[in-house]
């Protein structure tokens, strides 16, 4: 038996090495394709410690930063190989690949970052916070209602762009002695302005339903998942009826803890692909594209895990269900939208056809969306968020200008060229 386990582990190892090996290798002929990014450009950074894994963290980012770089150029500070590859094989964005400390002090050296936003709770990102003279702004991988959202190191950074009143409310109730009113500043939700694509189906009337769950979680108290409680029953039915169309969008992670929340998303998988090899005009989806637009904007309803795709699909103020989460230690904050959202139980999937029927007719339940819509969000506008989200940039970097002028410093640029350091 533990000569078995050894084994195993010995193959994980194994492919992990070859695999930072691949990365490694892709990295540096994308490096050396691009050459030096030039020196003394950018004010504002953002900071990436993770791998490709949780590269899902920064897509969503994608599309809101390059607009900001219209106006503010912005760098990609990647500190791992499979994350910095990724980021410079699909981002469009201009990437700095730093992976030793010593690597990011060049980089700073040569840059004049006076903004550093983070989109995650990393513990890394303290390699980066540990240098002063500019703002330390997380901006988060999204709006929910989950307890990440109420983290204690949100004391950590100089400041938090948050979607909007609720973020507020919520920080304000969970955090101790925390200055909410001048360290959180509000942005909305930059991502809903750049919704776009096209679906890869035809609009012939079936309904489509996005099923996006999130992963099993890495705790008993994050276990909101609901892939192996729900999903499979909830698929099977709505791909039996020939009037629904399922768009299945399962988080990236989906199965990294938990085998058999893997294994059910592997069979829901082949339960699409069945169904579309059995009826090709049903054309159902397993969606993996890298950014989300036309997934929230289409469907006639979405059926959604506690998780950040909740909210992204609440700035729509179209119908949206939540899955209830079977595990009893999975901690459920019902103070905010999920006081009143519509709730799908685990043993209701089964009748999941009238459940849905009911809630896409509901216009109270709709009101009551676009009312949280405005709660969560603000203003929604097309554009408005895009606005707030500059608006907030141009404060810290006027701030920064003040405070370099009162100590008399500004980041002087070292050499011709920043070089980006390939780990050895």
């Amino acid at each position: 038996m533990q000569l078995a386990k050894d084994s195993k582990r010995a193959i994980k190892l194994a492919k992990r090495v070859l695999k930072g090996r691949k990365a490694l290798f892709e990295l540096r002929k994308l490096l050396e394709a691009r050459g030096p990014l030039p020196v003394g450009k950018y004010r504002v950074g953002v900071y990436f410690a993770d791998s490709d894994v949780n590269i899902y963290q920064m897509r969503q980012w994608y599309a809101p930063l390059a607009e900001l770089s219209k106006t503010w150029p912005v760098v990609v500070l990647a500190r791992n190989t499979a994350g910095a590859r990724q980021l410079m094989a699909e981002s469009g964005l201009d990437v700095a690949f730093v992976p030793k400390v010593t690597s990011i002090e060049e980089f700073i050296a040569e840059e004049p970052l006076d903004v550093i936003l983070y989109v995650n709770q990393n513990t890394r990102n303290f390699q980066m916070m540990r240098y002063g003279s500019r703002w330390h702004v997380f901006v988060n991988h999204g709006e929910s209602d989950k307890m990440y959202m109420t983290s204690n190191q949100y004391k950590t950074y100089d400041y938090a762009f948050v979607a909007g009143q609720a973020a507020r409310a919520r920080l304000s109730a969970a955090l101790w002695d925390y200055d909410v009113a001048s360290r959180t500043i509000e942005i909305g939700r930059p991502q809903a302005d750049h919704l776009a694509g096209d679906p890869p189906f035809p609009d012939d009337g079936r309904t489509v339903v996005l099923y996006s769950p999130t992963w099993e979680g890495d705790r008993p108290a994050a276990c909101y998942g609901s892939v192996a409680s729900h999903g499979e029953e909830l698929v099977r039915e709505l791909l039996a009826t020939g009037r629904h169309r399922v768009v299945y969008r399962p988080h990236p992670r989906s199965g990294v803890v938990d085998d058999e929340f893997g294994a059910a998303n592997d069979r829901i998988i082949a339960m699409i692909a069945e169904a579309n090899a059995a009826e090709p005009t049903a054309h159902h989806v397993y969606d993996t594209e890298p950014t989300l637009g036309w997934q929230l904007r289409v469907p006639d309803i979405a059926i959604c895990d506690i998780s950040a795709m909740v909210y992204d699909r609440l700035a729509t103020g179209k119908p949206l269900m939540v899955t209830r989460p079977i595990a009893e230690e999975a901690t459920v904050d019902e103070g905010g939208y999920l006081s009143v959202c519509e709730w799908l139980d685990a043993s209701s999937t089964g009748s999941i056809v009238e459940v849905l029927d009911r809630v896409i007719t509901d216009d109270a339940a709709r009101e009551r969306l676009g009312v949280w819509s405005e709660r969560y969000f603000g203003d929604t506008t097309q554009g408005a968020p895009t606005k707030r989200f500059h608006d907030a940039i141009s404060m810290l970097l006027e701030r920064a200008d003040v405070m370099h002028q009162q100590a008399g410093t500004r980041p002087v640029p070292s050499s011709e060229s920043t070089t980006d350091v390939i780990e050895k």
